[in-house]
Parts: C-alpha cells; structure tokens; sequence
C-alpha cells in the first residue's frame, strides 16, 4: 500500500496535495483497498463553488459500500476530475494520480495544520 510523503491526509482517508495555494484531492490506496472493486463516483461540487472543510465533495460506491469523500481544507473548487464518472475504477489503480477528484483555491492555509503527514496516517491505517 502506498503512503506518498508529500501529501497530507484526514483520519477519513482523503489526501490533499498542496502546491502553493491550491489543493488537489482524492482517497487514499487505503480507502480504495478496503472498498475493493470501485463501480460509481459522483462528484458533487462545482467549479467555482465555495467549500468549507468536512463537507462533503464526492461519493464513491464500490460492491462492498457507499462511502462519501469530505473535503479536508476549505476553499473555492476550481477544476473536477469529470473522466472518474466514466472510468471510476481509476480510482482502483491510480489512486493518487488520475483519480484526483477535486481541485480547490485554499483559503483557510491553517486548516493544513490540522492534517496528517505521511508516518502519521501510516499509524493510523495500521490501528
């Protein structure tokens, strides 16, 4: 399972990957893998809409589950990945790659501190 070291993670297993002051978000190999067979997203914000962190930004279903995706920083969406609703089993094989979801102008930086690092989310998906 793979834990990339640049990016930032929520305990609900989302990622973050900060580049100046945007975000690109998606779920983590974790989530995917104890999803298993993922079969339908819904990305369910907009481009241009103003997000707060904790809302929800997608949902996933899989075979097992449904499981809704959480922003984990506030901002305003500035692009959505619109490919993963024909191809969401992306989600699957590249979950850190082209099955981003959702990409934010941040406009609360602070909120970063409130994420975890790579070895901290590593302990967390080993509890």
């Amino acid at each position: 399972m793979s834990v990339p070291s640049e990016l930032k993670y929520t305990t609900n297993d989302e990622w973050l990957k900060v580049e100046g002051n945007s975000g690109t978000i998606g779920i983590t190999d974790h989530a995917q893998e104890q999803l298993s067979d993922i079969v339908f997203v819904e990305i369910v914000v907009s481009v241009g809409e103003k997000v707060k962190k904790g809302d929800t930004c997608a949902t996933v279903e899989s075979v097992k589950a449904a499981s809704d995706v959480y922003m984990p920083a506030s901002g305003t969406v500035v692009a959505v990945n619109e490919d993963l609703a024909g191809a969401p089993e992306t989600i699957n094989s590249d979950p850190y790659g082209a099955a981003w979801m959702v990409k934010i102008e941040l406009s609360e930086p602070g909120e970063l501190a409130g994420l975890l690092d790579a070895a901290a989310y590593e302990i967390k998906i080993k509890e």
